[in-house]
Parts: C-alpha cells; structure tokens; sequence
C-alpha cells in the first residue's frame, strides 16, 4: 500500500497523540510491599501482564514516520516518549544536533534523553534506541506507518529496526522502577536521530557533549534486532572511500584525441576483480560474526558515476570523452586486519597501474572510517544480559558480532565507554524489508531480559 498521510494531517494526528499521552498517561504506580528484595518473579509477571501495552506502544512509535532520509517527524516522536517517561518521574530533556547533516529548521535533528534517579548513588545504565527508519519502499500489504496488530506481530516500518527494541526498554525500565523504588543508580532512556546515515545527528553528537560517558554513564544497552537470545559484541571495520580516476576531455567522435576516465576505472576494476576480491575471501577472522559469510574481509563498490551525463542533458548521452570515473568502496575489515593495511591493498594496485597504464592517474578520499570493535564477553552487560537469557530462556545465550556498524562505534570511539552491546528483540533478517514486523512475545520476553540485566547491574555494581 505504502500509503503517507498529508504532512497537516500527519501534524495533527502527532498532536493529538501527545495530548492523549498528557491527560491520560498513568502516574508511577503504587510501590509493591517487599519490592526492594530485588529482581523476582513478581517482575516477570509484570512484564507479561503489560503485552497488550508493550504492543500497542510499538504501534503507536511506528506511526510516527520518521524516515530518514529527510529526518521527517523526529521532533513529535522524540516528544511523544518524552512525555510518557517525564508521567513516569523521568528528567527529559531534548537535544538537537545542531550543524550535523541534514539538521535544519525543517529537519531538526531531535534527540530525546530522559533519567530517573535511584534512591541513593550508584552506576548508570543507559538504554539507547534509534527513532529513525529507512523509507518504505515498495512491496508491502499493510500500510507501512499504520503500526498494524495481529497474529502476534506488530507490523510497519521500524517494527523491527528498531522501535520494537525501544517499546521493551521502555516498559522493561518502568517494571523494574514500580518493583524496586530503593534502587541504587540511574536508569536512562534515549531516543536518537540518524543511526541510519550514519548516527551523526544522534549518538554521535551527544557523545561529543558527554552524554555517553563516565561518571554520568557506566553501562549501555542498545536493543537492536539480533534475536531475542542473542547478544551482539560489536561490529566489522569499515572504511568508505572515493576512487577517482582521471582523463582528458574530447570529442566522442575522435577518442583517440582525449583520455577516458571510464577506461581507466575499467583496469580498476578488473584489478579488483582479479586480484583483491580473491585475497579478500580468504581472510578469516576469530570474531563471532552473523552471517557465516560476513567472517571474512569483504568490500563492495556502492556506486559508479562517469562522463558528463548530467552537465549534458539529464536521460541522454554526453558526446565526450570522459575526463572523471568516480566509484565508491565499501570496505569491511576483520578485527585481525589494520586500517593501513586495507588501504594499502587498494593502493598498491592504484600505483602500480600508474605505471602500466599511460596517462593513468587517480585520486583517493576517506569518507568514513570506523574500527572494528568488540566487548569482552565477561564484561559486566554482556554478563548480566546473559544472566537474563538463562533466567528466560534456561539456555547459554550466543554471542556474536554484526556485519555492519551501529551506534556503538560512537559510544566506544567518542565516549571512550566500553560496557555496550546490542540486545534486543526482532529478526535482523527483516529490518529493512516489505511487510516487517516484531513478534509481541519476542518483545515481552526480551523486555523481561533487559529487567533482569538492569536489576544485575544496579545490585552488583555499586557507585566507587
């Protein structure tokens, strides 16, 4: 269907979904009596007795379409869980990653931040969620933003990736507060901008600002859909860079007056081919990464862009020689690999054909580098998230590393925080696809999880 709702229409309907959440949202429920013996039954059956809401709040985070790019709706959706916690007796307090890409007046880059205070110090454990999807594409049967209940499963955009993960940190974090009102620490909850492009607008920014770092910080959990059972460690390298190969400009009718660009780039990429592909496929790496087939080095080329197409007439043909071939690598590297050494297998191959090609020559730009990275299983999340796969599921949970990045790599890079992995509910299998969606009790039992990491990591981990 892929159906979008008039942007004044999509305005009101925001609004009268925050104002729903002012009148009606409850207060901190009443305190149980023995609720400070710490992490029990009683918390489990919370979770459970609170399906239908932990549904109901997906679909309505769903609803707010917040596909990026452009960065559409994140302000009313970062308002909308604010307003819930600050009912719940959370500090809220919104960012904006002023001067990031693509923020602007029209697209503000808001990140939502909220914090409860525990009864008397001790660490902090912060839950971080992204707010932003990818667009909807083609393919789907339901409408992609209507947040859709049945058979078990909450459908729409983000379903999985990853307000699903969000919906179950949220309500995972109120039990645990209704259960145990002694608690030592904080607990933080984040809502952010632009994990899809890259985080920048989001994490990132406030890493920069100290958001993500010791004192106020000690513990993250970012609930990404990896499976309900598993624990996510981290992620491959990647380097993204741009290869340029230059030529003369001339007639198309007389090429032998000028130079492509085009053709260059060809030995390019028959160099690739015959030469670093193959290399690639044979490095292995001890890192438990999901699929089977991201355990190696591997590297794909997004895009190729050549000729004068665009400076002629959009759809027709330039009558030049082309004097500029741009492509653009996306190079993932094993945690066993250097940065130099990746770049020098691509520049070995550049300078050599420097010497056998006239005229050859190229230019290269990073546009992106992050390194792999990796938490030790017996750090204290990934113990107390284990913990909590044990409890609910009473099996070893599996540990594994994600082919791509997410927010970690800022979390690590910027706030210099290590304690952090991805948990959460959902199928990675269908971020991103027609018709996704994340099963109810998926999130009922993943939220159960993360209560009982909290209640691990809060008891075990006192402040000094």
């Amino acid at each position: 269907m892929n159906k979008r709702t008039h942007s004044g229409e999509r305005d009101g309907l925001w609004s009268n979904r925050i104002s729903r959440l002012k009148r009606n949202a409850p207060l901190a429920r009443a305190r149980p009596p023995g609720s400070n013996r710490g992490m029990n039954e009683k918390t489990l059956e919370t979770i459970d007795s609170r399906a239908d809401e932990l549904a109901e709040l997906t679909a309505d985070l769903i609803r707010f379409p917040t596909v990026n790019p452009p960065g559409e709706a994140y302000t009313p959706c970062a308002e909308y869980i604010g307003e819930r916690l600050r009912k719940r007796g959370f500090a809220v307090e919104y960012v904006r990653g002023v001067g990031t890409p693509g923020d602007s007046d029209r697209y503000p880059r808001t990140n939502v931040v909220a914090r409860f205070e525990g009864r008397s110090p001790g660490k902090t454990v912060h839950f971080n969620s992204h707010i932003d999807v990818v667009e909807a594409g083609d393919g789907w049967t339901l409408d992609p933003f209507a947040g859709v209940i049945k058979d078990g499963r909450v459908y729409g955009r983000g379903a999985c990736d990853m307000k699903g993960g969000l919906a179950a940190s949220i309500v995972a974090a109120e039990t645990y507060i209704d259960m145990n009102p002694d608690f030592a620490g904080a607990i933080e909850i984040s809502g952010t901008a632009d994990e899809e492009s890259g985080g920048f607008g989001g994490v990132a920014y406030l890493a920069e600002k100290g958001y993500f770092s010791p004192p106020r910080v000690d513990h993250v959990i970012i609930p990404e859909p990896l499976n309900k059972d598993r624990i996510c460690l981290g992620h491959r390298g990647v380097w993204w860079a741009e290869i340029e190969t230059k030529g003369q400009i001339a007639h198309g009718s007389m090429p032998f007056l000028g130079d492509s660009a085009v053709r260059h780039m060809g030995a390019v990429l028959g160099a690739f081919e015959e030469e670093l592909f193959p290399a690639l496929d044979r490095k292995q790496t001890r890192m438990p990464v999901v699929p089977e087939g991201a355990r190696r080095s591997t590297m794909n080329i997004n895009s190729v862009h050549g000729g004068q197409t665009d400076d002629y007439f959009p759809g027709l043909p330039s009558p030049n020689v082309p004097d500029s071939c741009k492509i653009v690598i996306d190079r993932r590297f094993l945690l066993e690999e250097s940065l130099d050494e990746v770049k020098a297998e691509v520049t070995s191959i550049l300078d050599r054909l420097k010497w056998e090609r006239p005229r050859f020559d190229y230019r290269m730009r990073d546009m992106m580098i992050v390194h792999p990275g990796m938490t030790d299983e017996d750090a204290p999340v990934p113990r107390a998230i284990a913990s909590g796969i044990r409890r609910v599921f009473g099996r070893d949970p599996q540990y594994v590393i994600s082919p791509g990045t997410y927010d970690q790599k800022h979390i690590a890079r910027i706030g210099k925080l290590h304690d952090c992995v991805a948990y959460g509910p959902g199928i990675l299998d269908l971020a991103h696809r027609p018709d996704e969606w994340v099963g109810i009790a998926d999130m009922v039992e993943s939220a159960k999880v993360m209560a009982h990491g909290l209640d691990v990591l809060l008891r075990d981990n006192p402040s000094g």
